[in-house]
């Protein structure tokens, strides 16, 4: 489950990287994406390697991410250890991913909503680097910002890794996802 804020607006900015990223997954899957009737969002289903597997980009905005991811759950009896939630992080480089199998919502008000609906910290969550904002940045603008001509000149490349780990995580489990994403660039 990718979070980001739907509308052309926001399509390239750094806080929509998990829809990005999810964007990227659905291509490599061959799913494609329609509006879904579980939830407030947007649905790419599939079998991929004998699972079934439900992308989903909430249209609730980052703040209510929560909401469709809960729907959506319900809707298609998924518990909590068969998520996957992909979101921006400052608080690592641009370019680098950070799986982890549970935590915090580290300041991310996306993921707080979803812990908030969930009712739990214990779900995957695969963290996508955007950098620190320079100090004279309100962090809000900053991750609502598009990318640097830099940032874009690597942004293809960081999705894919994104996806790509997603894929391992489907197929080979998070710990091996870990062990091959979970390095400082």
């Amino acid at each position: 489950m990718g979070l980001g804020n739907p509308g052309g607006d926001y399509e390239y900015t750094r806080h929509n990287l998990g829809f990005l990223a999810i964007e990227r997954l659905a291509q490599k899957l061959k799913f494609k994406f329609a509006l879904s009737s579980a939830a407030n969002g947007v649905t790419a289903e599939g079998v991929f390697e004998g699972q079934t597997v439900c992308l989903l980009m909430p249209m609730t905005f980052m703040n209510n991410s929560g909401v469709a991811v809960r729907q959506t759950m319900m809707k298609k009896g998924f518990l909590s250890k068969d998520v996957l939630i992909i979101c921006d992080d400052f608080n690592l480089d641009f370019g680098q991913i950070r799986l982890r199998p549970k935590g915090s919502d580290g300041g991310h008000n996306g993921l707080a909503s979803v812990i908030q609906q969930l009712g739990t910290e214990e779900f995957a969550r695969l963290r996508m680097g955007i950098g620190y904002p320079p100090a004279q940045k309100d962090a809000v603008d900053y991750v609502l910002e598009e990318f640097t001509k830099a940032e874009n000149n690597r942004l293809d490349s960081f999705v894919d890794e994104a996806a790509s780990c997603c894929l391992i995580w489907l197929r080979e489990g998070i710990g091996t996802a870990m062990d091959q994403h979970n390095r400082k660039k």
